[in-house]
């Protein structure tokens, strides 16, 4: 894959996606962002990393338990958002960068707490980026990941079709194994996994998209038909003439060891 191509392709798609990101009410339910904090131990670090901090949404609450919060992303606008969520909210201890995250341009072992959520489908390397967040990550500290995940090859490809066709900067949601792989192949510790939905109605997430042109009928007709087959393992469904549909989300977090295994 062209790196930079994909890259740009990120901005333009979250250029547009800023303010409907951090506006759609799926992306700040209190009970998801609270399971967040407390599996990456956000009340216990000091120094916090947000990796594609988007519109500052987990950053912001971050910054209520930690001394010092850092949010990167490679989207101006999106930075743009988060600056503006954070003087709402009256902020002083939130840091913003622009810029990508591999590599990470900061220091060896800098975090006590280095975090993601909702990007790791967007890298065409996860693994490298989750190095880059564990070597910035002190030893003892944690790293945790927060994303969508599939469950088997075919419903893997139905879904990732899809979600490419809604947002054409997706590359592709990893396996539950993919993920909590990473952490195992890492050599962490406590690795701890914790689960949640986010749902959404297919016309308001639609509206929040911008997939290319004629795309967002194809969409329809794929959810249409999932109501009666269940093949994306999105849990459609329809209620009062509308689709609705459930992301599975994986919260997975462990620490780093204090010496190497």
């Amino acid at each position: 894959m062209d790196t930079a191509k994909h890259n740009r392709t990120i901005i333009d798609q979250f250029s547009l996606q800023a303010v409907p990101f951090a506006e759609l009410p799926a992306h700040s339910q209190e009970e998801s962002t609270e399971c967040v904090l407390r599996m990456a131990d956000v009340a216990g670090a000091a120094r916090v990393l947000d990796v594609a901090c988007g519109p500052g949404l987990v950053a912001c609450e971050a910054a209520r338990y930690a001394d010092e919060v850092v949010g990167i992303d490679i989207t101006p606008a999106m930075i743009e958002q988060a600056r503006k969520r954070q003087q709402d909210r009256g902020l002083a201890n939130v840091v913003w960068k622009e810029g990508d995250v591999l590599p990470l341009p900061f220091g060896t072992g800098g975090f006590d707490c280095v975090l993601t959520r909702y990007s790791f489908h967007h890298f065409p390397d996860p693994a490298a980026v989750f190095g880059e967040m564990l070597r910035v990550c002190r030893p003892g500290g944690t790293v945790c990941v927060v994303d969508v995940f599939t469950r088997s090859p075919d419903q893997s490809e139905r879904f990732n079709a899809m979600e490419k066709l809604r947002d054409p900067s997706h590359v592709r949601a990893l396996s539950l194994r993919e993920l909590t792989g990473m952490f195992e192949t890492a050599g962490m510790c406590n690795v701890a996994t914790d689960f949640y939905k986010v749902t959404v109605e297919l016309e308001a997430q639609l509206a929040s998209s911008f997939p290319n042109p004629g795309d967002a009928d194809r969409i329809r007709d794929v959810f249409r038909e999932d109501v009666t087959t269940g093949r994306l393992g999105v849990e459609s469904r329809e209620q009062d003439g509308q689709i609705h549909y459930s992301y599975p989300i994986a919260v997975i977090a462990g620490r780093k060891r204090s010496a190497p295994k």
